[in-house]
């Protein structure tokens, strides 16, 4: 696997971000972040949904960490799949952390929310593609949900092998809408010609693309967020969705690339705005990681990062 820094870069920024997963109240989240001169892996989780070590990373990335350790033990290409779906069972279903707190958040919704789980939070689209698994459904992906899973998959994948057919098949393996796979391949397009060192990477997919009906709504959507480029990162996360669906996640995490200089203060803009700043992280870091390389990615916060022992010894 060559280029494994872009999924180092995802990795970090969502270790960095989790403790402040899903805060969604603006004036909860100052408080926790005033005065803080570091506000990237706050000892102190303040999620309000659930509560796991600082370090350790989201179920979005987690699904990342599941394909790669599928790419790292499976020689056949043909066999990857097939795989990489008995470890999401090993890793989410029956028997792991995941499944227990889905049967304690069972519980949680017949009384009032007073504090957060104590472990991981699985995700619609991987408790779908589970029950699917378990089905022998050809096509196993999450129906209900639009949201990163897919591409977090298929982000080690593609380091892997970038066939666009593939791509779309491991994306459609954990979430199986057409905004779930338009999106999640934008993002790994956008990432490749940050990769090949394209003068500002973003305008040049919009030109490559602009006529290309499959990325229509992506393209209208680069458009607007290219126009909101003045406008303070937080309240235009807010304008165009801060939870966790496309395409509000997209054009969040594209507002925080085409505003900073960095890795650092990307992912610090991306903490700072709320909401599901998880699922946006984990694509400002791959792209910042294949724009500027492994060095921009910082290094306090490459050794805070739980999985990035095992990534690091890949790369």
């Amino acid at each position: 696997m060559d280029n494994l820094h872009i999924f180092l870069g995802a990795t970090v920024a969502d270790a960095a971000t989790r403790p402040l997963h899903w805060v969604y109240d603006p004036k909860k989240l100052k408080n926790y972040i005033k005065g803080k001169k570091e506000i990237a892996f706050l000892k102190k989780n303040k999620s309000p949904f659930y509560s796991i070590k600082t370090g350790k990373v989201s179920g979005y990335n987690d699904i990342g960490q599941v394909m790669f350790k599928t790419l790292m033990q499976t020689k056949k290409k043909s066999e990857i799949l097939k795989v990489f779906k008995r470890n999401i069972i090993l890793n989410f279903g029956p028997g792991s952390a995941y499944w227990r707190n889905l049967k304690i958040r069972k519980k949680y919704k017949k009384i009032k929310w007073k504090k957060p789980l104590n472990g991981p939070w699985i995700h619609q689209n991987v408790l779908e593609t589970i029950q699917n698994i378990k089905m022998r459904k050809s096509t196993t992906g999450g129906t209900k949900v639009n949201e990163s899973d897919g591409y977090c998959a298929a982000l080690p994948y593609y380091l892997y092998n970038n066939n666009e057919k593939d791509l779309k098949r491991v994306i459609k393996s954990v979430a199986n809408s057409k905004i779930n796979e338009t999106y999640a391949l934008a993002k790994l397009k956008i990432i490749s010609l940050a990769n090949d060192n394209k003068k500002d990477p973003i305008r040049f997919f919009l030109r490559k693309y602009k006529r290309n009906r499959y990325f229509k709504d992506v393209i209208n959507n680069i458009k607007k967020v290219l126009r909101a480029k003045r406008e303070n990162h937080t309240k235009t996360v807010r304008k165009f969705g801060k939870a966790c669906s496309y395409p509000g996640t997209f054009m969040g995490s594209m507002h925080a690339m085409i505003t900073s200089n960095n890795y650092k203060s990307a992912i610090n803009k991306t903490i700072k705005a709320g909401g599901c700043n998880c699922s946006r992280a984990n694509f400002v870091g791959a792209y910042f990681a294949a724009l500027k390389g492994y060095k921009n990615i910082p290094s306090k916060w490459i050794k805070k990062t739980q999985p990035a022992k095992n990534i690091l010894k890949y790369i």
